[in-house]
């Protein structure tokens, strides 16, 4: 079992305030307060959650804040155990929420479907096209509660903007790939980096393609892509939003490029000229937990990176799909 930190001051008017996530090996969400001088921005928030909230209420009042005195919530992406309880934190103090305006899009999204359809029958037609069976279906729709959408952000942000930090100057990096608007932060007045799930010391970030069969878009070559970018940018400290913080952002952007491509040329050795389906793409891959013992959300998160996997492949003219009832896939 992971073991907690406790809250920090990090030092240059930066301060962490680890956030549990509720039954998940993740552990914590580490939310950073960077000082102003309106008051202090928060860069994510944490899963929305009673516990959640009073790690991060208490963990503020330690460091000598409190919540009523954020002046803004700076989200990395729209992912649940970031964005979670910015809309809380919003409530409790008037601050804004900005992130990337990719990802604000896929939370107005996201909120006008479940309006249209709140039993969410979208996940389980993407399974069925991906070749799940019947019961695997069932078993995803009532193996895990739904999280509720996050709250719609006030200001959206682009490639390169200052976030509103009076006195300082953070900007936006976007780095899409984990999610559409996924963004780091680079502090620039503080030899810093806050990399979000983009890059993290020890594990990779999900790269999964959602909707399973969405034509136009590439998660994993954006990903590749902006790793390549983030390890050209000068940054003496990365803080990443799990885990812990490091050094050597260059050299730990190229060990994941380089963990990415093995898990191509894996899924490449799986493929032939005999059509198979995602699903079955996905039961063969290696995973941290076997196949066999994977909960039904865990499988259906396979999937997507599954998908990401055969779409970069795609791109590259390594693959063909063949868009029927069913998600298949040969060589090319």
């Amino acid at each position: 079992m992971a073991v907690t930190p406790e809250p920090e001051n990090l030092g240059g008017g930066v301060w962490s305030v680890p956030v549990p996530i509720p039954d998940n090996p993740l552990a914590y969400t580490l939310v950073y307060a960077l000082e102003s001088r309106r008051g202090p921005v928060l860069v994510d928030a944490g899963w929305n959650h009673p516990d959640a909230w009073t790690a991060l209420r208490d963990g503020l009042a330690s460091l000598g804040m409190s919540i009523e005195e954020v002046y803004g919530v700076v989200v990395t992406h729209h992912h649940p155990d970031h964005s979670g309880l910015a809309g809380r934190v919003r409530e409790s103090s008037g601050a804004w929420i900005a992130m990337h305006h990719n990802d604000a899009e896929v939370i107005r999204e996201f909120r006008r479907k479940v309006a249209a359809d709140a039993g969410r029958t979208w996940e389980s037609d993407a399974l069925r096209r991906a070749g799940a069976d019947a019961q695997e279906v069932a078993a995803h729709r009532t193996g895990r509660p739904p999280v509720d959408p996050p709250a719609v952000p006030d200001r959206e942000l682009a490639d390169g903007d200052l976030v509103d930090l009076p006195g300082r100057k953070l900007r936006a990096i976007w780095t899409p790939g984990h999610s559409p608007g996924h963004i780091c932060l680079h502090l620039e007045d503080g030899d810093r980096i806050f990399t979000g799930d983009h890059v993290l010391p020890r594990i990779t970030p999900h790269i999964g393609l959602f909707p399973l069969d969405e034509p136009h878009q590439d998660p994993l070559g954006d990903f590749l892509s902006s790793l390549e970018r983030v390890a050209e940018m000068p940054a003496g400290e990365v803080l990443p939003a799990h885990q812990y913080r490091f050094t050597g952002l260059a050299e730990r952007a190229r060990q994941i490029i380089e963990h990415h491509e093995e898990r191509i040329g894996e899924v490449l050795a799986l493929l032939s000229d005999e059509p198979v389906t995602l699903w079955e793409v996905a039961s063969k891959m290696r995973w941290r937990y076997p196949w066999e013992h994977m909960p039904p959300h865990g499988r259906y998160m396979a999937a997507g990176e599954a998908a990401a996997h055969l779409r970069a492949l795609e791109r590259r003219g390594k693959v063909r799909r063949h868009d029927a009832e069913l998600l298949t896939f040969t060589l090319a």
